[in-house]
C-alpha cells in the first residue's frame, strides 16, 4: 500500500515536467533547420583540434595527441549540451510583453525556460550522433569505449554542468527588469567562458597561476570537469561536484533574490 501511494505521489509530480518537456520538444521540431545550424556554431572545439594538431604543440607541453583528440571531442560533446540563451528569450519576452502572461500562471516561468533548453537538446541530439560519427570515419582509431561508472558520472556532471550554466545566465537575464540590454552581458560572460572553461585549450596547457585561478571560477566545472570525465583524464569527482553544486545553490540564491526584487519593480512600473 506504502508502494502504491509513493508511485501515485511520483506519477503526480512528474506529470508537469513531463508534459512540458513534451510540449516544448514538439517546438523545438519546428525550428530543424536553426537546430542544425546551431549544432554545426558549436563545433569550435572540433577546430581547435585541428589548430593544435597542426601546430603541434601537444608535445611541448607532454599532451599526447591522443589524450587532445579525447579531451576535445569530449569538449565538443560537452559544449553542444550546455548551449544556453536565456538571457536573450527572458529579454525578447520582457519587450514584446510576452512576460506578463506568464507571470499570472501558477508555474513558475523559470521552468518553462529551463525544459526548452532541454527539448532543444533532445533535438540535437541525431545532429551530434551523426558529427560523431563522421569523426570516427574521418579521424580512424580515435574513437574509445567509455566504462559504465565513467558514462554515469559524465551524464551525471554533464547535466549539472548545463543547471549550472543556466543558473549563471539566469541571473544575469534578471538584469532585463531594470534595463532592455541585459543580453549584452551575453557578450562579456563569453569572454571569460573561453579561456577559462577549456574550450580553446585544456587547462593542463596554462601557465600554473591561470589555471589555479580558473579553478575559482564555475567555468571550467562547466565545461573541462565532465570533459575530462570523458575523455579518461584522472579527475578529483568530489570536488568537482561539490564545485557545481556550490555554484548551483549560489546561483539559484542570488536569481531567486533578483526575480523576487525585478517582479516588483515590474509590478509596480504597471506592467
Amino acid at each position: 500500500m506504502n508502494i502504491r501511494i509513493v508511485l501515485n505521489y511520483l506519477i503526480k509530480r512528474l506529470r508537469l515536467p513531463s508534459a512540458l518537456l513534451t510540449s516544448q520538444y514538439a517546438l523545438m521540431l519546428e525550428y530543424r533547420a536553426e537546430i542544425v545550424l546551431w549544432a554545426i556554431s558549436g563545433i569550435l572545439p572540433l577546430f581547435m583540434l585541428g589548430i593544435w594538431k597542426e601546430a603541434d604543440m601537444s608535445l611541448a607541453l607532454g599532451l599526447s595527441n591522443e589524450w587532445l583528440t579525447r579531451y576535445f571531442v569530449s569538449a565538443f560533446i560537452v559544449r553542444q549540451f550546455t548551449a544556453v540563451w536565456v538571457m536573450t528569450s527572458f529579454e525578447e519576452d520582457n519587450l514584446d510583453g510576452r512576460l506578463s502572461p506568464l507571470l499570472l500562471q501558477p508555474l513558475f516561468p523559470f521552468w518553462r525556460y529551463y525544459f526548452s533548453h532541454i527539448a532543444e537538446q533532445f533535438s540535437r541530439l541525431p545532429i551530434v550522433i551523426l558529427i560523431i560519427g563522421f569523426l570516427v570515419i574521418a579521424l580512424p582509431g580515435f574513437a574509445w569505449l567509455p566504462s559504465l561508472s565513467t558514462l554515469i558520472f559524465f551524464l551525471l556532471a554533464l547535466f549539472l554542468s548545463f543547471t549550472v550554466r543556466f543558473l549563471l545566465h539566469w541571473l544575469f537575464a534578471m538584469i532585463c527588469f531594470w534595463t532592455d540590454k541585459a543580453s549584452a552581458l551575453e557578450r562579456l560572460l563569453l569572454i571569460p567562458y573561453l579561456f577559462l572553461s577549456g574550450l580553446v585549450a585544456p587547462l593542463e596547457a596554462f601557465p600554473p597561476s591561470i589555471s589555479s585561478f580558473a579553478l575559482y571560477t564555475p567555468f571550467p566545472y562547466i565545461l573541462s570537469f565532465p570533459a575530462n570525465i570523458l575523455a579518461g583524464s584522472k579527475v578529483h569527482l568530489i570536488e568537482g561536484f561539490l564545485a557545481l553544486f556550490l555554484w548551483g545553490l549560489l546561483f539559484l540564491i542570488l536569481g531567486y533574490f533578483l526575480w523576487k526584487k525585478g517582479v516588483r519593480f515590474y509590478s509596480g512600473m504597471g506592467a
